[in-house]
């Protein structure tokens, strides 16, 4: 019976409401169709009572998916695209053993002026912990799994609270060899395209408007790395994205740039490296050099940990794969 394709398990929706039932489902059956995408189930719907049909352990776990999406309900009629994406993505890496809840996370949550911010799932809760904890933190894995935007929420509320008194903001630019001379504008304006990610957060953090006046300040600083050496940067927030185009040289002398009261997150996906191709990259370097180093905070994020849209993990999984096949 356990294993049986046609498993099937009854659900009741409480307490029942119109409204919520509505936001549940979502438009068109999306967020149902969504779950049974997810879980290889079958979902027969009719008012506040749902059939699941399937294998044992997708039907559980679907289940379980569907009730916390009917719970989210309660805190708002209507349900975001990125919530219930985040929400069956959970119970998707509780089903692989990748986690304990969707809930089991979420205490862990840092309040800007404009948005509060919270972590979604082990990882996240992990690195916003060891930011707050370490003075120097590396968060290294894929594309989308909150790196640069949990950086910086953590810069904002520290630079709010009068920890540190500048965010000083560091991007390699590699597509420009670096020599951001040719390009035309000030310095800010060279290098304003690698940093785009840096803003956007900051903007929904903090409004364009303030963000633009913390720069005018130099509260908010672009650094290139070209413009680095030599520098001490005392009581600041540093952030380097897209660190694994940085070379040897350069992340040693980012890393040895740090002062007093300062702290510095180093970001970087060690699968997208645009150097030359007998190059090594910086932060593939600097992984050995610091093993066994308890002062420095590293945190490894996976495929589960993306939280944009789900086919995204699935591409990071697809890529994995290919390069082990093609290396063995």
């Amino acid at each position: 019976m356990q294993d049986n394709q046609n498993y099937l398990k009854n659900i009741s929706l409480e307490p029942s409401s119109a409204a919520r039932i509505a936001a549940f489902v979502g438009e068109l059956n999306g967020n149902l169709k969504l779950v049974e995408k997810t879980f290889e189930v079958k979902i027969f719907h009719k008012g506040d009572e749902l059939k699941i049909q399937g294998q044992s352990k997708n039907v559980k776990h679907a289940s379980n998916a569907i009730l916390d999406l009917y719970n989210l309900t309660n805190k708002s009629i209507e349900l975001s695209k990125e919530s219930v994406h985040l929400c069956v993505q959970s119970h998707l890496n509780l089903s692989i053993g990748q986690e304990t809840s969707f809930n089991a996370f979420s205490n862990i949550e840092i309040k800007t002026p404009r948005k509060t911010i919270k972590a979604r799932g082990k990882n996240q809760q992990e690195y916003i912990k060891k930011i707050f904890s370490k003075e120097l933190i590396f968060g290294v894995g894929p594309a989308g799994t909150g790196k640069t935007f949990l950086a910086v929420a953590c810069a904002v509320d520290a630079l709010l609270n009068e920890k540190v008194k500048r965010i000083v903001l560091i991007r390699p630019a590699v597509e420009a060899g670096e020599k951001l001379g040719f390009l035309p504008g000030d310095l800010s304006q060279k290098v304003d395209p690698y940093l785009r990610p840096l803003y956007d957060a900051l903007y929904e953090m903090l409004g364009m408007e303030r963000v633009n006046k913390l720069i005018e300040k130099e509260i908010i600083e672009v650094a290139p790395l070209a413009y680095l050496r030599g520098r001490t940067l005392n009581n600041c927030f540093i952030i380097m994205d897209e660190s694994q185009n940085t070379t040897q040289d350069q992340m040693k002398m980012v890393l040895t740039r740090m002062g007093f009261g300062s702290k510095a997150v180093i970001n970087g996906d060690l699968t997208q490296i645009d150097l030359p191709k007998h190059s090594v990259s910086g932060l593939h370097h600097v992984m050995g050099v610091m093993e066994g180093v308890k002062e420095i905070g590293v945190i490894q994020f996976q495929s589960s940990d993306v939280v944009r849209h789900p086919l995204v993990r699935k591409i990071i999984d697809a890529y994995e794969k290919f390069e082990q096949k093609i290396t063995s």
